[in-house]
């Protein structure tokens, strides 16, 4: 049978048939529900990147999620369970995937959004930012917030116990991103993983500026690696004692001399000191925050 014979069934399916005209809107309609339903909530439900905030307790954490999450501050209280929420990037800030785009780019107006997860800063919760570290769900950074109000150089009392304590944390921040490299079997270095040193409450008379921060905190990092050094030496056990495994347990290079955050960089951990202020009478600074956020998204 011809498919030009009027009683063929190809012949009715390509004439104007009430059959022809039904397949052919269920077509039209089917197409993109298909879309929708199959590439758009496989696309949209991709992981956001995110970006996750350590730091002791009282250094603003808190105060820095609500103000990014909402554009204004709210009154905080001290965490004691972690919290994610999702943010909007503002359209001022550039990120690195539109580096190469056209000012014209309408995309360029559009915001970019990532997940912000805040960890309890006291010392017997501090396990979920380690955990978070070692297990990360797509993890483009972490901020790590110090109070610069509240630390000193040279000083003896409260601010060098200040100090000491964002020191301590920060040390096993870094030793345990150092660990993803030097425990790696194969010959491929990991995934960059920077880190931002966020000085806050910059606004205060008191308060060190970044740079001072950098220094402080380098030097105090040193003494809390030393210190556990010679706690291990005390214990009897001396390095020339110790396996490969546990020499990997100091930071830097090889726990000896000064440590200096541009060591991190051999282990793929750029680390960034930067200032700002969520609070204060003339409003927030975080702008040097923002534009971090945006060259790692």
């Amino acid at each position: 049978m011809s498919w030009t014979d009027p009683q063929g069934w190809l012949f009715s399916l390509m004439g104007p048939t009430p059959l022809t005209i039904g397949l052919a809107v269920l077509v039209v309609l089917s197409i993109p529900l298909f879309l929708h339903l199959v590439i758009y909530r496989s696309t949209s439900s991709t992981t956001l990147p995110s970006f996750l905030l350590v730091g002791p307790s009282g250094s603003g954490k808190t105060s820095l999620l609500t103000l990014f999450e909402r554009g204004q501050h709210a009154e905080t209280r001290t965490s004691q369970v972690p919290l994610t929420v999702e943010v909007s990037l503002p359209v001022t800030t550039k990120t690195a995937s539109a580096k190469y785009r056209s000012v014209n780019d309408p995309s360029n107006q559009a915001h970019k959004k990532f997940l912000l997860a805040d960890t309890p800063g006291h010392g017997k919760l501090r396990h979920h930012a380690f955990d978070s570290v070692i297990k990360p769900q797509n993890l483009k950074g972490i901020m790590f917030m110090v109070d610069a109000g509240d630390i000193s150089i040279g000083n003896s009392g409260t601010g060098n116990e200040a100090l000491r304590q964002a020191a301590e944390y920060l040390h096993d921040i870094l030793l345990l991103l150092q660990k993803r490299s030097t425990s790696l079997k194969s010959s491929k270095a990991p995934k960059e993983l920077p880190v931002l040193v966020a000085a806050n409450k910059l606004d205060l008379f008191t308060a060190l500026p970044a740079p001072l921060v950098k220094t402080a905190l380098e030097s105090e990092i040193t003494n809390v690696r030393n210190s556990r050094n010679k706690g291990l030496l005390d214990s009897g056990i001396g390095m020339n004692d110790l396996d490969i495994g546990e020499e990997r347990e100091w930071l830097g290079d090889g726990g000896e001399g000064k440590f200096e955050f541009s060591q991190m960089e051999e282990v793929n951990v750029a680390v960034t000191v930067a200032g700002g202020n969520v609070l204060g009478a003339d409003g927030s600074d975080v702008k040097q925050w923002w534009d971090w956020i945006g060259s790692n998204l």
